[in-house]
């Protein structure tokens, strides 16, 4: 693995950094830094105009192929993009939905139909997307979803509740897993519908978090309702295409994430230093730990990208969930204790909290959402060591498969 930019990478970052330091001023100057991991209310109205500029100027989607309006980025492009994006302090995208999941997906699985309807507008940014996926009785355990959908004439009616569905409450379209064929089990019978968002049998209620935010939502469809011929597959096909999904959620995004992290970790050892707390032996190797802990995921993390192709996520992506999610959340215990006293107190009244007591808060979240580190775990013990497979509750009803 070549970590040096050939001429032709070298030469896409100058153009990416030109752009972003060109176009991140006036009006978008203000945006910088807003809507990070636990503020994604903050700027939505400038972020959002910010999300068409940068459709405008093709700076969307740049890993979708030309004929799609992309850039037909090599993997290596699109990691320098979204490196340079993150080291611009560029604001937070609202479209991370449907550029980085909905779009490859249709794209691989769409019809034509589907994909001239939907790619142009989340090129544009003009249409947000979330995601209809865990329910209250089926997180990690997709297979397990409830919300059914009902054919009727000419349109899928929906009745069933989503939870942890992110971004929800600014959303125009959510893609949803529902069982459409109530006699099959698990996986079986499972469809991926394209739902309208602003309906009367749509309800959202936002969840309020303990940074005080509110980016995961309640969802309930109400006899919700959507064209019959706005499935993506086949009908009853919908875990093929679901796992897809998932498969694009591990995607070059998280190079980006790297580049915030360690704006966060220079953060922390700033402050560090500061306070003195690098004079304390145990605090000072903790924090040369998950120095080179982060160093190692950037190189885990582009190696788990090299040869990947296609809606299939090696189970080795399992290892990247399960290492990033992990060293966020130690970070956030990290920086408490090197603020010592202070992390106990918000920073203002009634509950402003500091940067890192934020990073403490929410990552606890990063363990959970995208698959738990417990589900991650089973992936890598079945999947990548080859250990007997954890006993499933289908089993025991005759349905061995997972």
């Amino acid at each position: 693995m070549d970590l040096h930019d050939s001429p032709e990478d070298a030469a896409f970052r100058a153009e990416a950094r030109h752009w972003l330091e060109a176009n991140l001023t006036g009006e978008f100057a203000e945006a910088r830094g807003q809507g990070r991991a636990g503020l994604q209310h903050e700027g939505r109205g400038i972020r959002t105009a910010w999300e068409r500029k940068l459709g405008e100027d093709g700076w969307t989607c740049v890993g979708w192929p030309l004929e799609y309006g992309g850039r037909g980025a090599p993997m290596s492009q699109q990691v320098i993009w979204n490196e340079e994006y993150v080291r611009a302090d560029a604001p937070a995208r609202v479209n991370v939905m449907g550029e980085g999941l909905l779009g490859p997906t249709l794209i691989a699985y769409g019809t034509d139909d589907q994909k001239n309807r939907f790619l142009n507008p989340i090129r544009w940014g003009v249409e947000l997307w979330c995601q209809g996926y865990s329910e209250p009785d089926a997180g990690s355990d997709l297979a397990n979803v409830q919300t059914k959908a009902v054919l009727e004439d000419d349109e899928w009616v929906i009745t069933g509740q989503k939870v942890w569905t992110s971004y929800a409450q600014w959303a125009n379209w959510c893609f949803v897993l529902c069982r459409t064929d109530l006699e099959a089990q698990r996986h079986r019978g499972l469809s991926y519908l394209l739902v309208p968002m602003d309906q009367p049998g749509v309800e959202v209620r936002p969840i309020r978090q303990i940074t005080g935010t509110s980016e995961f939502n309640e969802v309930f469809f109400d006899r919700a309702r959507t064209d019959a011929d706005l499935v993506v597959g086949e009908v009853n096909d919908g875990w093929r295409v679901a796992l897809a999904t998932l498969a694009f959620e591990r995607g070059v995004g998280l190079l980006g994430d790297i580049v915030g992290f360690r704006k966060e970790l220079d953060h922390l050892l700033e402050l560090a230093r500061k306070n003195g707390s690098t004079t304390n032996k145990v605090l000072r190797q903790r924090l040369a730990e998950i120095w080179i802990r982060l160093y190692i995921l950037r190189l885990n993390t582009l190696r788990s990208l090299t040869g990947v192709d296609g809606p299939v996520a090696p189970p080795q992506a399992s290892i990247s969930k399960l290492f990033w999610a992990t060293w966020h959340r130690d970070l956030g215990e990290l920086a408490m204790d090197v603020l010592g006293m202070r992390s106990e107190v918000a920073e203002f009244l009634p509950y402003e909290l500091s940067d890192l007591q934020r990073i403490f808060l929410f990552s606890r979240a990063d363990t959970i959402y995208g698959g738990s580190n417990e589900i991650q775990r089973n992936i890598i013990g079945e999947r990548v060591l080859g250990l007997p497979p954890e006993p499933k509750v289908a089993a025991a009803k005759g349905d061995p498969s997972p």
